[in-house]
């Protein structure tokens, strides 16, 4: 600001200075006027072109790969045309490229360039995919004048719009739209494929802590049976009629119970914190199932026919839509072979100038027949065929491994109930034989490692039931999901 301050100080107080400089630079600049060579109408060279392919049926992908790539490193062979300005645009089945020539370049040298790059151009398009519709060479180029009176030219605008719509396109389109379709129909099957492992390896972790809960109750009613023990046989030491080795077995067997309790808290900890962490719930979850062997489950599900439950899995359904999808590839591939038909409308306006404007509308229709293609098609359509069978062969093979599957998984649903039955029996035994060790043992018949082992043994039985049974649910789920329900 002081230096601003200062300068403006300056200039005020030296005004006669001031006004000499700039009158000075006045005259010299009428003077180089004078001197500057004048056209009242200077030319204005159009250095614009546009070049348009149409590829009836081809993506995106295929588009910018086997067609704009390699114009655009034809059209940079050219030391004429501007690399930073010359922009193309690819969409579905259509591309566009907008030619930007040098500044450097003059009227007659633009004529002369054009018509090299139009000629260039027809020559480039054989070496491009045989069903490329249309190849047009620089239109806007064309639809200009060589020059236009810059004097003139107040302000310029140029618009276009072109819309190309195949009409066959040897199914390509249909075909591609069902495959489409195909895709979203595998990633359901995928989905539900997935949800049933989830929700299978969910149940399994929830029976886990059901069966853990359940064994902890045992182990209590063990606890409180050896509690009462205790006591008889310390009563019985105390009064001299019993021995203290039998109190020191009674008590070491206690030790052990408790031992058995910390390892089945713990357990049942983690098993909270596994089920948890599985189905995205916070902290540990716990359960509130019970398993009473007063109570047996109903009997498994009644046998599905495996060849009607194989067509309702998933997994059978995916190896289907296999082959759907080489079907439609297949069909596809002889769709690249046959010839496509396309139309066309496009229109250009453009106003370069106050007072005068110029358009241009066309319409046009392609008909391209790939026949440069033919040989390496067949090869391709063999290709496809020998898929669409494997696929078939593959779905054909795998649905005899699903109903392998079935038929296992019957057999270990039935075995699971079978040994659910089998412990339920030995339920009933350890109780009884339990029941009597306690009579023979107040008897004085039987030794203290003979009730003992009774204990264990209906401790035991009540374990094996308690896997038999959450052993027997997991196999019923598994069942019902390879039978598709």
């Amino acid at each position: 600001m002081n230096k601003k301050r200062d300068i403006v100080e300056w200039a005020m107080h030296y005004r006669q200075i001031v006004i000499l400089i700039t009158a000075v630079l006045v005259a010299f600049g009428m003077f180089a006027l004078s001197k500057i060579n004048k056209n009242e109408f200077p030319d204005f060279t159009v250095r614009q072109g546009v070049v348009v392919a149409v590829y009836p049926g081809a993506t995106v992908n295929e588009m910018e790969e086997q067609v704009t790539q390699p114009l655009e490193n034809y059209i940079f062979t050219y030391k004429e045309v501007k690399k930073e300005k010359t922009k193309s645009y690819t969409r579905n089945g259509l591309m566009i490229v907008q030619v930007e020539l040098n500044d450097d370049i003059d009227g007659v040298n633009k004529e002369n360039f054009w018509s090299r790059f139009k000629l260039g151009v027809q020559q480039f398009k054989s070496s491009l995919p045989s069903s490329l519709a249309a190849a047009i060479p620089p239109a806007i180029a064309g639809m200009l004048p060589s020059t236009i009176p810059f004097s003139m030219i107040n302000k310029g605008v140029m618009a276009g719009v072109m819309a190309v719509q195949p009409v066959f396109a040897g199914g390509q389109i249909v075909n591609g739209n069902k495959l489409a379709q195909v895709g979203v129909a595998v990633s359901e099957l995928q989905k539900q494929v997935s949800a049933n492992a989830v929700t299978l390896q969910a149940e399994q972790y929830f029976w886990q802590i059901v069966a853990l809960k359940e064994k902890q109750k045992t182990l209590e009613a063990v606890e409180e049976m050896l509690k009462k023990l205790e006591k008889d046989a310390d009563a019985a030491v105390k009064a001299g009629v019993g021995m203290r080795n039998d109190l020191l077995k009674v008590q070491l067997k206690e030790n052990e119970i408790e031992s058995n309790k910390l390892k089945l808290a713990n357990g049942l900890k983690l098993a909270r914190m596994v089920l948890a962490q599985y189905i995205g719930a916070e902290g540990d979850i716990d359960v509130h199932t019970t398993i009473d062997p007063s109570v047996l489950p109903a009997c498994p599900l009644l046998k599905i026919d495996d060849a009607q439950a194989v067509a309702t899995t998933p997994e059978y359904q995916l190896l289907q839509k296999q082959v759907e999808a080489t079907k439609l590839q297949r069909r596809m591939e002889v769709g690249k072979q046959l010839p496509k038909v396309a139309i066309g409308v496009g229109y250009n306006y453009y106003d370069m100038q106050r007072g005068m404007k110029n358009n241009f509308g066309a319409a046009f229709a392609t008909v391209s027949v790939p026949i440069s293609q033919w040989w390496g098609g067949l090869h391709a359509i063999k290709r496809k065929r020998l898929a669409e069978e494997s696929a078939q062969q593959q779905l054909t093979d795998n649905a005899q491994l699903l109903k392998i599957r079935i038929q296992k998984n019957w057999n270990d649903l039935n075995d699971a109930y079978k040994q659910l039955l089998l412990a339920k029996k030995g339920i009933d035994q350890s109780e009884e034989n339990l029941r009597l060790n306690r009579n023979f043992y107040q008897a004085g018949t039987i030794t203290m490692n003979d009730l003992l082992d009774a204990q264990q043994q209906f401790q035991q039985s009540h374990d094996r039931y308690t896997e038999a049974y959450a052993a027997l649910q997991t196999k019923m789920i598994e069942y019902e999901q390879s039978v598709g329900r």
